[in-house]
Order: structure tokens, then sequence, then C-alpha cells
């Protein structure tokens, strides 16, 4: 016998949750299911699986972002991106990865996708069109979960609530377009296309000892759009860097805005701001083929008033690759230089 449960809505029982977290993770839960991170521009494969391949570079970047310190059990997000072109015969292609590991609560969420690209030339410009294919797990420490007996409003023996650790596995499909061109660059992308929900089952416990318990968990289908573009100023070592995000789950639509200016294709600093959510500031240096970026958020909402504000980093290299035919700069022994 098998009796099936959402656990989105678990949450409200866990008293071991302060209310603060209660009400991120109702927001996280209905609003949120991939990551946020203020430096979107900067690994934009993570929510396009087109944006790979984009310049002559095996491209890899490593984030971390600390969401709301000093609310406990707010999200914790660790993300890896790495993408190349890849040229078999005259055609370029796109090969990426992304994995993304994020803990909220009694909650955690793997993804890892694999992604594949196609390019060719339009409109003066380089479309892409990518593909990424993988795994969606999500789990639940249950064996964390404290109910009360003695208690109005919670059950101690609640058969709604997993009390030992559960997680479940289901495939994840996301598509999307992106378009650069010299002047400017574009993308529009959905993940979790296939609406992927995963399925966790747990063995019954007190008066349901031998019953096995289904819960659910489903990531929402969601659509985003990033776009920006480099504006040298003139007779100067100046440029302003503007871009923009859009995202929809088609219940809940939010957005965000960034200016940046870089100095020297060296330092760059910025701020940005997300609708109804927090104001960003930002700070990056690239030095040869290394990044390094940082970002905090303040936000504007009551959250403000619980928390001492969000940190986000990423770190990254690139390899310079030669895409043609014969390699110019191949390396030669230093006993015949």
């Amino acid at each position: 016998m098998m009796r099936k449960v959402d656990l989105r809505n678990t949450g409200k029982y866990c008293r071991s949750f302060s209310v603060a977290c209660g009400l991120c993770a109702v927001a996280v839960c209905t609003a949120q299911t991939d990551a946020q991170f203020s430096q979107y521009y900067e690994a934009p494969s993570f929510y396009n699986p087109a944006a790979i391949g984009l310049t002559d570079f095996v491209r890899i970047r490593a984030g971390a972002r600390l969401q709301w310190v000093g609310v406990d059990n707010a999200p914790q997000t660790f993300a890896g991106v790495a993408d190349m072109p890849v040229k078999i015969a005259t055609q370029r292609i796109g090969v990426g990865l992304m994995v993304n590991q994020e803990s909220q609560g009694l909650y955690s969420t793997l993804n890892i996708d694999a992604q594949l690209g196609y390019k060719f030339k339009k409109l003066g410009g380089e479309w892409t069109v990518g593909l990424g294919i993988g795994m969606y797990d999500q789990s639940f420490k249950g064996s964390e979960v404290y109910l009360p007996d003695d208690d109005d409003f919670h059950q101690g023996s609640d058969e709604g609530i997993p009390t030992s650790d559960i997680h479940g596995t289901g495939l994840d499909v996301a598509a999307g377009i992106y378009y650069k061109h010299r002047l400017f660059w574009a993308g529009l992308s959905c993940t979790h296309l296939n609406n992927p929900t995963v399925t966790m089952t747990a063995e019954g416990t007190g008066g349901s000892q031998g019953v096995e318990r289904n819960f659910s968990f489903t990531a929402h289908r969601t659509l985003y759009f990033m776009g920006g573009c480099n504006i040298p100023v003139k007779n100067t070592l100046f440029e302003i860097i503007p871009s923009v995000m859009v995202k929809s789950d088609f219940t809940f639509t939010t957005g965000e805005i960034t200016a940046r200016t870089r100095y020297r294709k060296f330092l760059s600093f910025g701020v940005g701001y997300r609708w109804n959510d927090a104001i960003i500031a930002t700070v990056a240096a690239e030095i040869k083929n290394f990044y390094i970026g940082y970002s905090f958020d303040y936000s504007t909402t009551a959250l403000g008033k619980a928390s001492s504000g969000s940190h986000e980093l990423w770190l990254g290299y690139s390899l310079k690759l030669d895409m043609g035919e014969k390699n110019r700069n191949r390396h030669k022994s230093v006993r015949l230089m």
C-alpha cells in the first residue's frame, strides 16, 4: 500500500524552522526553482544551455552564494559551469556542463546537465541553439524534523511529514537560443522544460508501519531572457556594460537590471536592482585568464531587518584554444629555440 503526499506542503509543520526561514522557504518553493545569482552575466550557461562555446576558450566558472546571512537555514548555493567550442569538419559547435547544489532548511537539490549547442551565422552575428539534458535530485532530511506532541497546531505523528531521510531523482531537460553580435548579446531559454516531478518514498512509521508513503516535488518550468552589451567610452579606457535578466515560471515573474563599468578590461564595478527584492553592488577583476568577482545584495524587503545581506563569490579561468587547422602557437623544444 502506498500513499502520495506533496512535499511542498510539509514546510509549515516543521517547528525546527524559524518563522523567517519558513517565509523564505515558501518564497523559494513558489517563485524560485533555480538558484538566484547576481552575477548571472558571468555564467549565462547556468540559465541557458545555448550560451556555450561563445569564445575560443575553455571557460570555467565556479560560484558560491550565501543568501540572507543571519536567517537560520537560509539558502546556500554552489555552482559550476564549463564550456568550450568544438570544430567538427567545418562546423563549429559548443559543449558544456552545468552543476548546481543548493540547500535550504531541510531541503537539498542537486542538478547536473550536459549541454550541446549547434552554431550558425545569420543577421550579422552568431546564433547558438542549445539543449541540456541531465538529472534533478531532491532530498529531504526527515530525520531532523521535530514535531512537538503538546501543541494545538501540530501532531507529533503527522503522516504527511517524513521522519527519515529521503531523496529522489528525475530526468531534467533545458533548451535555449543565444545570439552574439559584436555590439550586443541576447538569449532566451527554458529550464526544467519537461516539468520534472521527483518522487521520494519513505517507510511508514507509527500507526502506518509497513505502509510506504510517496512524497513528490516538482521543478517548475522557468523561462529566462538575458541580454547585454559593451559600450566603449570615447577617448578613455573605460567601457559601460549594461545587462538585464527577466524570468518567469508562468505564475511569478521578476527581473533585474545591472550596470557595470570596466577599466582597461581589468577592473570592473557596478550596481544592480532586482525587482521587489534587493539592491546589488559588484566588484570584479580579470587578471590574464583568471577572473574573481564578488557581489553583495541588500534586501529591500522585510527580510532586510532579519538579515545582514547576501554574499556571492565567483572564480574563473579561461584556457585559450587554437581552432585553426594548424596550431601556429605550438610549443617548441627549448633546445631548438
